[in-house]
């Protein structure tokens, strides 16, 4: 599967090795572009998942502000109802697009 912004590929991993979660695939951190994403002050708690980290995804001076997040350290109850620990898991949204 692949996550594109702008026409580029910016993660790109095995679907099996992708996790989904509420309509969102997440990507393991180690297919994800990182040069592409600077991570944004918005704030945000999940209730059952925890504090998450947003993401600009971009680059130079053209930037989709909170296109990304991920959840550095879920919370123990989360990976067990996920059955997989999704730690820094990237998901995309808003001006990325996830495609097959």
């Amino acid at each position: 599967m692949k996550a594109l912004w702008n026409g580029r590929v910016i993660a790109e991993a095995d679907k099996e090795d992708l996790i989904f979660i509420e309509r969102n695939w997440y990507f393991p951190p180690s297919s994800v572009r990182q040069e592409f994403l600077r991570k944004s002050d918005t704030p945000y708690t999940c209730p059952w998942k925890g504090v998450c980290q947003y993401f600009d995804v971009g680059e130079g001076d053209n930037w989709s502000k909170d296109s990304a997040w991920s959840y550095p350290n879920p919370k123990p109850s989360a990976i067990h109802t996920v059955k997989k620990d999704f730690s820094n898991y990237v998901a995309f949204w808003r001006d990325v697009s996830v495609t097959e």
